[in-house]
């Protein structure tokens, strides 16, 4: 069984070596077979394979718990109220 490091988007990353510009903290802005990430310190965005991803990761800083859909705004009860009633 392959084990993958945990990650999603809006979690803050460590990499082992630093940025051009200095930086070893990035924040993920993508998941999936490719990771996004986008530097703290100078804004650039790249993508890392999650195989090099796993390799290069020091430390997972969760910005959200696990389970925790961070896509979406809420539960039932932020829909419209409107919809709520079942009004169309």
């Amino acid at each position: 069984m392959v084990d993958f490091v945990p990650v999603s988007s809006g979690d803050h990353v460590t990499l082992r070596k630093p940025h051009p510009c200095g930086g070893f903290d990035w924040t993920v802005t993508r998941t999936g077979a490719d990771i996004g990430l986008q530097c703290m310190r100078c804004g650039r965005r790249v993508m890392l394979t999650r195989d090099d991803f796993e390799r290069r990761v020091r430390t997972v800083t969760r910005t959200s718990t696990p389970g925790e859909d961070t896509r979406t705004g809420g539960g039932e009860d932020d829909r419209a109220p409107d919809l709520q009633e079942g009004i169309c």
